[in-house]
């Protein structure tokens, strides 16, 4: 394994990968689109962690996926994410967050915002009219989580290091 920080993610079942991979592909700057569609629970975890990582990702997809629901849109400023509420999921993050206490670089730590990113690093003014144009259709839909990944950052793209699917 390489030297990179780890990243930790929630995957999405068939239903939804679909079409936010599609989302992405259209909406996001081609350039940058280094990673498929996703939901990050840790940004940057010490690579030191894989192993006990790798363990306690085991441990936390061992019952079914958590129920999810994408709730709204999100502006990023450059960008739209759908903004994602499984207090589950949640619950899983914060018993990860405990467990990692004092490892965490700064972005973890502070308080989660569960979202899909599906267009970044663009104009405001086009992140504005995405952001439009989705809340013109948009009702709440649930959201089918299928596993917790982890991968190895890059410096840019990630390399997948492991899929823990929840238990159906």
């Amino acid at each position: 394994m390489g030297g990179g920080p780890l990243i930790v993610t929630a995957l999405f079942g068939p239903g939804d990968d679909g079409w936010l991979q599609l989302l992405r592909r259209t909406h996001y700057p081609a350039e940058r689109n280094q990673v498929p569609a996703h939901l990050t629970l840790f940004h940057q975890l010490p690579p030191s962690l894989e192993r006990e990582l790798a363990a306690r990702l085991a441990a936390a997809t061992a019952a079914p996926p958590p129920p999810a629901t994408i709730a709204g849109i999100m502006d990023l400023g450059e960008g739209t994410a759908f903004r994602v509420e499984s207090p589950a999921l949640e619950a899983i993050r914060d018993t990860l967050a405990e467990a990692f206490h004092g490892l965490l670089m700064p972005q973890d730590p502070a308080p989660w915002r569960p979202h899909v990113t599906v267009q970044n690093k663009v104009s405001p003014r086009e992140a504005r009219s995405l952001q439009q144009q989705l809340r013109a259709t948009f009702e709440p839909r649930p959201l089918q989580l299928r596993a917790l990944a982890s991968w190895l950052y890059l410096d840019g793209p990630w390399e997948p290091l492991k899929v823990h699917p929840f238990r159906r």
